[in-house]
Parts: structure tokens; C-alpha cells; sequence
């Protein structure tokens, strides 16, 4: 597997200053002295409750 992807700015207040972290995909941003870790959720459009309510209502 390659190296981990990097993210290109904080979540939190856009900016560009960060550095990994020890533990697995975490990161910290030196601007609002903040941590977050990533974490793939996967391919494709989410099912929502509408679109479940509405399949439910055509049965």
C-alpha cells in the first residue's frame, strides 16, 4: 500500500499548516492548535430517509 493520502487544509479553519500525528491518520493544524483524523467512509451516494420513505410509501 502506498504512503497515507494528506489532506490539503484543516477542517476546521482552512488553513494549509499541518502535520501528522503519531496516532493512525490523525493530523494537527499549527493555526487553530487543532487534531482531526480522516477516515474513508466509501464509494457513492448515501441512501437518505427520503429516499427510503419514499420507497416505503410505493410498497
Amino acid at each position: 500500500m502506498s504512503e497515507r493520502a494528506a489532506p490539503f487544509y484543516c477542517p476546521y479553519c482552512g488553513e494549509e499548516h499541518l502535520e501528522p500525528r503519531e496516532e493512525h491518520g490523525a493530523w494537527y493544524c499549527a493555526d487553530c492548535v487543532r487534531s482531526f483524523q480522516l477516515k474513508f467512509l466509501g464509494v457513492g451516494a448515501p441512501r437518505t430517509n427520503a429516499s427510503q420513505a419514499s420507497k416505503e410509501n410505493d410498497r
